[in-house]
């Protein structure tokens, strides 16, 4: 079976989600060339500034490496590799992914495409979690993962391969201890173990397929999560991947009902997690086990309905929000081509939800954000159009008055502008102060932000926790813990005064220049430190509740847990001041960009009044060819600022469209 035929099947499927989510590719690709496109504008009309083009580059970059996440979250056996099979894979023919009685998702699974890389299979092994370093620093180096080739013309292989995925060995209780896989005080792990005294753990921590799927190509990103255990005890998925993912799919079984331990992963790990109900939808899978022959199909519609509202009220969701299915037929359905089939499963409202739930939501994130950049940027150039305008009109203003003047009143005259240009040369003495004193308060900011200093902090705690491993009680960890969000926050407070600083400082320049100078006045972009502050409580606040999980295991086990915890905080906290510092820094550059810009065209209008002026004083019969060349420019510059408004409705019109389905 070729890849090519796989993506026309694909596109040729009868299914919601698939077709939804290209018409959103094809927005987001509609939305990239409209700002590339005005980019080479801005490049043709030599409009288009180091700066400028950084802005733009980096908006074309995150728009196309933008990634929807969607997490599907399960206790074991509630059919999820199977729905997932269901909806993303049925245009295989067969399961791809390991769908089975029992356990068959045994690592957090990511499924993704990297164009960089051959299609594989990486797996991280499960001794790695021995060592408290993150998954996400250890995909830095490639070399500590396993990895198995892919071939995706062949849906056997790839079959087989997946199942490596759910490949278990057997350890004694020390080494599971270690991993932090062994809970003495659990009485269903202490039966677990066998005669010899060992205990049933995964092979792997970690595994990321990567494949050209279609919708994979088109930047979903799938993660599988296994059962309650894993999610309690890899803190990234409840401290990263989980609040991270644009929707979550909790799956339930109709047969089981909501249990004790769906509960306990519905509020530990969804509910908490994750800030508003949107993007959260309820799966009551299975529901092929309520079909009976001998009872009405009223009475089988009526037993799935209660079902949805007992499950509704448990969760304290709407009934809307929870979607009865049954994975397993929808795939046979799918396989088959049993449209009846596929219908009596439910599948499709679950796939015209995703779609309608999740993609308008991402789409209006997407929207808003590359709006304001956009019209920043517009913003800027029109400035530099407007200045030019302003320029070329106070000299023609000029010069149709020296018309039948004599030497005498153009001497004047150039005197006058020789006078305006020494006037704004001092102006600029202090623009240059104003400089060195933004360099200061610059790094000043930056230092308030050092990750050195944040990094040295966290290495003094890993090392007082790693001497103290079996003594360090909950106590003095969780003063420590205290200090060290106390600290970091204080590190954010701080530099959001000197952000009010910098601004106030550049506030008072700007008006200066516009009186002194007549520029354009401008206000300093605002700058918030509030989001930063926001994820620094949510990690506190999962940190927290984390004592409360682990709160009756043994010291030793707690303090390992505990470990790994820290070291997943601390890798968030670290990446919360990466992101403050870049964004701090593309602040800087656009609190500075405009005054440096209108500087720079005033300056240069200057110049050109007075070359302007001296021409004409040595020559009189110069006067009109030189009105005339200004009133060309005059009207090169009207038919600029037209066009640029012509690309920014461009932009607009792409921002703005609905995403057809049909189109795509």
């Amino acid at each position: 079976m070729s890849t090519e035929y796989l993506h026309q099947q694909e596109v040729a499927a009868n299914d919601h989600l698939v077709a939804n989510f290209q018409a959103y590719s094809a927005w987001r690709g509609n939305l990239t060339h409209s700002i590339a496109q005005l980019s080479r504008w801005l490049t043709d009309q030599d409009l288009n500034d180091s700066q400028t083009a950084l802005r733009i580059q980096g908006m074309i970059d995150r728009l196309k490496e933008d990634k929807l996440n969607i997490a599907f979250v399960a206790e074991f056996s509630r059919g999820k590799s199977e729905l997932i099979n269901a909806i993303f894979f049925a245009h295989y023919g067969k399961r791809i992914l390991p769908s089975s009685a029992g356990r068959t998702t045994m690592c957090p699974t990511e499924l993704l495409y990297d164009g960089s890389k051959a299609p594989c299979l990486q797996l991280l092994p499960i001794e790695t979690r021995a060592d408290n370093v993150t998954t996400i620093e250890y995909r830095r180096y490639q070399d500590e993962w396993h990895t198995i080739a892919l071939d995706i013309d062949d849906a056997d292989s790839m079959q087989e391969a997946f199942k490596e995925i759910g490949r278990t060995q057997r350890v004694n209780v020390e080494t599971a201890k270690k991993f932090g896989l062994f809970d003495e005080t659990d009485p269903d792990q202490v039966v677990a173990l066998d005669a010899n005294g060992e205990v049933e753990i995964p092979c792997w921590r970690h595994a990321i397929i990567n494949f050209p799927h279609p919708l994979l190509e088109q930047g979903l990103v799938i993660l599988d999560t296994p059962g309650l255990n894993a999610i309690g005890t890899e803190p990234e998925l409840t401290l990263n991947l989980l609040p991270n993912a644009h929707a979550i799919l909790f799956i339930l079984a109709a047969d089981t009902g909501v249990t004790k331990s769906d509960i306990e992963v519905w509020r530990n790990h969804i509910v908490r997690n994750q800030s508003g109900k949107r993007g959260r939808l309820v799966v009551l899978n299975k529901i092929d086990g309520l079909w009976d022959d001998l009872k009405s199909h009223q009475e089988i519609e009526a037993e799935i309905s209660k079902q949805v509202k007992t499950t509704a009220e448990l969760l304290a969701m709407p009934a809307s929000q929870v979607y009865p299915v049954s994975a397993q037929k929808a795939l046979v359905a799918k396989v088959q081509n049993d449209d009846a089939l596929l219908s009596k499963s439910r599948l499709i409202a679950l796939e015209t939800a995703l779609s309608e739930d999740l993609l308008p939501g991402k789409q209006d994130i997407v929207r808003d954000a590359s709006q304001s950049e956009v019209e920043d940027v517009v913003t800027a150039v029109r400035a530099i159009l407007q200045a030019r305008q302003d320029g070329v009109k106070e000299q023609l203003s000029e010069l149709t008055g020296l018309r039948g003047k004599n030497q005498d009143v153009i001497a004047q005259m150039m005197d006058k502008v020789q006078l305006d240009k020494k006037q704004f040369e001092q102006g600029l003495v202090r623009f240059q102060a104003l400089r060195s004193v933004f360099t200061q308060q610059t790094n000043k900011l930056f230092s308030l932000l050092g990750k050195d200093a944040l990094k040295a902090e966290i290495d003094r705690i890993r090392d007082q926790m790693e001497r103290s491993l079996f003594s360090f009680g909950d106590g003095g960890l969780s003063a420590t813990m205290d200090k060290f969000f106390v600290d970091v926050n204080a590190s954010i407070s701080k530099s959001a005064e000197q952000v009010a600083e910098i601004q106030a400082m550049m506030a008072a320049m700007y008006k200066k220049f516009s009186e002194e100078h007549g520029l354009g006045t401008a206000t300093p972009p605002p700058f918030s430190t509030l989001k930063y502050h926001k994820e620094l409580a949510r990690l506190e606040k999962s940190f927290r509740e984390h004592f409360n999980t682990v709160g009756n295991l043994l010291t030793t086990s707690r303090g390992r847990l505990t470990h790994k915890f820290f070291e997943t905080v601390a890798s968030r906290v670290v990446y919360v001041f990466e992101v403050a510092n870049r964004d701090v820094e593309n602040w800087l550059k656009a609190v500075m960009a405009p005054m440096e810009t209108q500087v720079r065209e005033h300056q240069l209008q200057l110049r050109r009044r007075l070359e302007s002026i001296k021409r004409i004083h040595k020559a009189t019969d110069t006067l009109e060819d030189r009105i005339q060349e200004l009133e060309e420019m005059q009207r090169q510059l009207a038919e600029q600022i037209g066009e640029l408004n012509a690309q920014l409705r461009g932009v607009y019109t792409a921002l703005h469209a609905n995403m057809d389905r049909k189109a795509a």
